[in-house]
């Protein structure tokens, strides 16, 4: 990794390709615990490019919303505006709950309405990561 930039974009490259598997798990009628982690590693990732273009610490955390704090912190960007009110608790959960909690079996809405909030936090971070390269 050369720069901050080479670095954000990696980071963002694996959160698309864990966008990209919930996407085809929810197409293909499931399994939607898989989708809800795919979804969760997706806006982690994301997350962390952020921090990454930033040169800030990236933290060894699935907590999205300690993660979104730690973004929002960082000096204002107006193309990061949505994310201040996204809400990340749901995902968070599904990093432990949909490999670890035996009971744990969404619905497809559930999986749907994951896959679309990290979608929304990777359009968003794509952005951030655009304007900084």
């Amino acid at each position: 990794m050369n720069d901050k930039a080479s670095h954000a974009r990696q980071w963002l490259a694996k959160a698309e390709s864990d966008l990209t598997a919930s996407r085809r798990l929810v197409d293909g009628g499931g399994p939607y615990d898989a989708v809800c982690f795919h979804a969760q590693q997706a806006a982690e990732k994301a997350l962390k490019a952020w921090l990454a273009v930033a040169d800030a610490p990236i933290p060894r955390t699935h907590n999205l919303e300690d993660l979104q704090a730690q973004c929002l912190a960082l000096p204002p960007m107006e193309i990061a505006s949505g994310l201040e009110g996204l809400e990340l608790s749901d995902l968070t959960a599904f990093a432990v709950e949909a490999r670890y909690d035996i009971e744990f079996w969404p619905e497809r809405g559930e999986a749907e309405a994951a896959v679309a909030v990290a979608a929304r936090v990777c359009a968003a971070v794509a952005r951030i990561v655009g304007a900084a390269a």
